[in-house]
């Protein structure tokens, strides 16, 4: 683990200990978890951008479409 110094205002440590208390928790441990948060939501929004910018071109573009007429077909392979 990599140890890295931070400077909180007074009303966030206030609010961090807070939570640390009811959740019976380190304060390092409510803010790791925060963290952790925060980078798979922007990880999420990141993909979800772009699949909105291939979309257009998805849909656009017959090869990559060409298929799509098949969408729900059950397909058994023969052996």
């Amino acid at each position: 683990m990599q140890r890295t110094q931070i400077s909180l205002e007074p009303e966030q440590h206030k609010a961090l200990t807070e939570i640390a208390r009811r959740e019976r928790r380190s304060l390092a441990e409510v803010i790791r978890q925060m963290i952790d948060d925060q980078i798979q939501a922007r990880q999420q929004r990141a993909l979800e951008q772009a699949a909105r910018a291939l979309l257009a071109d998805y849909q656009a573009d017959p090869e990559l479409t060409a298929f799509s007429v098949l969408d729900g077909q059950d397909f058994h392979a023969q052996g």
